[in-house]
């Protein structure tokens, strides 16, 4: 199994499809075009900060808790779809799950009562997947690392309104919190070998040379691991 990881923009889906054709395998993608409630949720974002802003300490995202366990059922059950296959690449895990909800309790979207629920119920679909996935060692973590202003310009071209700094300029603080979250994520991931691609480096999209380099990159450690 490989899985993909990185912030918005970083290039996930476009990667994922890239391998599953290089290594003749089922790419299984992140729920997003068909999720209701991600435009709310950037939405609620946009009026907490507000709420803040108007005095109210206490104000949190009403849609926080409710994406994430969206997001987690979503992604409980394509991992467990794509494990009853051999060979499989998904360009999101349950693994960040648990960052993104930490970071929304942090910045008083979510409730410490429904990061709690959260996380006993995130730590119950885990203990299933590891008894249900073959040895952790012939399993890769894909990071792609970007930086702020890749991130952006990545945004700014796929052109979805919700996502846009333009449109809601709280994002930028979001945005650039999220990047620091992802810094600790890559530096505390234990749950499988992780192999970080930098992405304002290579452009494995529109680069075919910088595609190769990558494709070579990924195909060495799974050779290391015994997976290839």
């Amino acid at each position: 199994m490989i899985t993909l990881a990185g912030i918005i923009g970083s290039g996930k889906s476009s990667l994922t499809q890239i391998l599953a054709q290089e290594l003749g395998t089922e790419p299984f993608f992140e729920p997003v075009e068909d999720n209701p409630v991600l435009p709310l949720f950037y939405k609620g974002n946009e009026l907490a900060a507000k709420k803040r802003q108007m005095g109210d300490k206490d104000a949190t995202n009403p849609y926080a808790y409710l994406l994430q366990t969206f997001f987690l059922n979503r992604r409980f059950m394509m991992m467990k779809q794509a494990m009853k296959q051999k060979n499989n690449i998904l360009d999101r895990s349950i693994y960040e799950d648990a960052m993104f909800m930490k970071m929304n309790t942090d910045m008083g979207n979510a409730t410490q009562i429904e990061y709690a629920t959260y996380q006993e119920l995130l730590d119950h679909m885990l203990e299933e997947l590891k008894e249900a996935t073959p040895a952790q060692n012939s399993d890769l973590m894909v990071l792609i690392r970007v930086s702020y202003d890749t991130m952006i310009k990545r945004i700014q071209k796929r052109g979805r309104k919700y996502e846009q700094i333009s449109t809601d300029p709280s994002l930028v603080d979001y945005y650039k919190r999220l990047l620091r979250y992802y810094d600790d994520f890559e530096q505390n991931y234990k749950l499988s070998s992780l192999l970080v691609i930098d992405g304002d480096k290579y452009d494995f999209v529109e680069n075919e040379n910088d595609r190769k380099l990558v494709l070579d990159m990924i195909k060495q450690r799974l050779t290391e691991l015994g997976a290839l």
